[in-house]
């Protein structure tokens, strides 16, 4: 259980790091939100790939990361339309 914690929380500031890479820029936060957001990512990208029919976020595998940088992604974009307002 505590592995499992731990795992989300690596695979989550890697896919949120990756995200950063992709959309630079200057956001509030630093690491925790970066974190945050690449878990939160996780899962949006994971919803995203079993609606298409790749199946959930399951690991580390290439489709997995690929459907997590794009959530990532959208939430940043998302956080950054927020925050700016």
């Amino acid at each position: 259980m505590i592995y499992s914690i731990i795992s989300w929380l690596v695979v989550g500031f890697i896919i949120g790091a990756l995200a950063k890479f992709v959309m630079p820029g200057r956001d509030p936060g630093g690491c925790l939100v970066t974190s945050l957001i690449g878990i939160a990512g996780a899962f949006v990208g994971g919803f995203l790939s079993s609606l298409l029919g790749f199946g959930g976020f399951t690991g580390f595998n290439f489709i997995s990361i690929i459907f997590g940088i794009v959530g990532a992604v959208i939430l940043l974009l998302l956080y950054r339309l927020a925050v700016k307002r």
